[in-house]
């Protein structure tokens, strides 16, 4: 009976420690995720110190993929601040190893989708005239993967409305053929409910932002 009460003892410890994670788990994430839908977080520096808290997060939460999801996010968005060329690729090749980890997590993720298409124009930026096929094909791609993934997810149609907006019309692109993204993006936006108030729910705003341009 006392070896019973002892095993019980310990199982109950580690529920109680493994709920207790989990409570400062969603605790610090809803800080740092919450804090990424303000405009005055979107700098270099601050967007970086982001990279570093999630990535620190991600170490100590080794089970989860949103911290690696959003480390990368917040690579991303430093390397398209940047301003020197030669420091988008390391960034660009850090957010990849971030969101490798987040699909180990969570295989064929729109969300993840979505950043690596990101990534993709990050490598694009740094050399339009050598690497625009080969990186403007990829960014497609990951966008087509993530419509499949997820139809109703409305960043998908955000990120391809602003690849039809700064896309010539001799390859393809147009200012009207965006239009009719980004409006099909505010719908999805107005549908859409996060699984969670940690979860990935960023690009509303950018599409009125787009939207309002054309009135």
């Amino acid at each position: 009976m006392k070896r019973i009460f002892l095993s019980l003892f310990f199982i109950g410890g580690l529920a109680t420690a493994a709920l207790a994670q989990s409570a400062q788990y969603q605790e610090v994430m809803t800080k740092q995720v919450g804090e990424l839908d303000s405009v005055s977080t979107f700098t270099l520096d601050n967007m970086q110190q982001k990279a570093n808290t999630f990535e620190r997060i991600a170490e100590a939460e080794k089970t989860q993929w949103l911290p690696y999801y959003y480390a990368a996010y917040c690579e991303v968005m430093t390397a398209f601040m940047q301003k020197d060329n030669s420091l988008k690729d390391p960034l660009a090749n850090k957010a990849e190893t971030n969101l490798d980890m987040a699909e180990a997590l969570s295989p064929n993720n729109s969300e993840i989708a979505c950043i690596r298409s990101l990534v993709a124009t990050v490598r694009l930026i740094v050399d339009p005239m050598n690497r625009g096929q080969k990186y403007g094909m990829e960014s497609a791609k990951q966008l087509e993967q993530a419509k499949t993934y997820n139809p109703e997810n409305p960043r998908t149609y955000l990120l391809k409305g602003e690849s039809l907006y700064s896309t010539p019309e001799a390859f393809g692109g147009s200012k009207e053929k965006a239009k009719v993204m980004f409006e099909r993006a505010l719908e999805k936006f107005t549908a859409f409910k996060p699984e969670s108030n940690i979860a990935p729910h960023w690009g509303e705003p950018r599409v009125r932002m787009f939207l309002s341009q054309y009135k």
